[in-house]
Parts: C-alpha cells; structure tokens; sequence
C-alpha cells in the first residue's frame, strides 16, 4: 500500500448525499478479486447512458477535475452494502482523500485499509470547500497527514480528527497484511520454538 504524508491536490466537487456502494461500484462490477482496474466502472449507474457514453454533466466527467485526487461530498457516503470494491474502485479512479461530514462505518474503515484518507469535517467547512472546487476547479488543496491540517492556500485552513493507530498504518503504508509482516521476526522465533517444543504439531 503507497503511504500517505502530504498530498496536493486538485478537488472534484460530488454534491451528493447518501452515495451508497452501490452508487460508487454498481452489483455487476463485483466479479473481480483484483483491486484495480474498476475506476473506469466508478459511479457507472449515474457516469454514463445506457449505450456506455460519458454522461457530460456529470462532474466526474468534466476535463477539469480529470486529475483530482481529492474528492468532496455530502454526509453519509459509502452507506449501504459491504462491499470493499467501492474504495477500491476510488482509488483506481486516482483518490487518495473523500472529504465529508460522515461516512458509513465499513467504508469509513475499507478505506484506511486501501489507503484512502477519509475525513470528517463539520457541514459548514464542507461547503466551503466544495464551493470553492466548484468556483475555482484549479486551485490545489494541501492535506498534511502528519500535522492533520487541511489548507487551500490563504483561504482556508483547518486541523481535523484521526485515530492515532490508522494515521500510523497510512502513512507508513501499511494495511492488514503489512501489519503482519511488521510480526515477520517474533512469528518465525514463535514456529521455530515450537518446532521443537511440539514437532508433532
């Protein structure tokens, strides 16, 4: 997993409220075992017409939030079915933060696992930056993991909330698999002891 430090960044502005997982990675995409390439099938339901044609209101399609990275949105996103295609979809899209007032608790921790920052901010600053992504789609947005800062230039600046274990997990890359390898040496010390103390095991 590509650890997370600094990040700046283009914004998309997604003014949507309840985006269920099924929204962000439509039933017939969840065939794969493979974590990327779904980005192309990201919000297909409401991204494109039935002949497969990018739909050119919709804002994920328009050229100048082609190469965001930061993704605002309205409260409750992720919500619906368990699926961790959703965040694996997003980040094939090139994502790296969802900013919202409030995400659904799966989602919200399939995310830290595929190393997308979610952040919960209060409604108010959320339409602060979603207006100004809308106004301004070139403007770039600093997130600074390390001081849990976000800033867009001299216009907005905040501090927000992380768990101490899962900052640590992103910006060190690591997610469920790169945690037990960080175990690699008391793991062997472990099947070596008991190799000897019950070889018939």
């Amino acid at each position: 997993m590509e650890p997370f430090n600094t990040l700046n960044a283009k914004a998309a502005p997604l003014d949507m409220i309840n985006v269920d997982t099924d929204i962000i990675i439509p039933k017939q995409f969840l065939k794969t075992v493979k974590r990327t390439g779904l980005g192309v099938s990201a919000f297909y339901n409401i991204r494109y017409d039935d002949d497969g044609n990018p739909l050119p209101d919709f804002v994920l399609n328009k050229p100048e939030y082609a190469d965001a990275q930061i993704l605002i949105t309205g409260e409750n996103f992720g919500c619906g079915s368990s699926r961790e295609h959703a965040p694996w979809a997003i980040l094939d899209m090139g994502f790296r933060c969802i900013i919202s007032p409030s995400f659904a608790d799966i989602f919200f921790n399939n995310s830290f696992k595929n190393g997308i920052l979610p952040i919960e901010l209060p409604q108010e600053q959320v339409d602060q930056l979603m207006e100004s992504a809308e106004q301004d789609p070139d403007a770039l947005i600093q997130i600074d993991l390390e001081k849990q800062t976000i800033t867009r230039g001299n216009k907005f600046s905040v501090e927000f909330e992380i768990d101490p274990f899962r900052k640590h997990c992103l910006m060190n890359g690591l997610d469920d698999i790169g945690l037990t390898l960080e175990k690699g040496l008391h793991i062997d010390t472990f099947e070596e002891k008991r190799g000897v103390e019950q070889p018939w095991v």
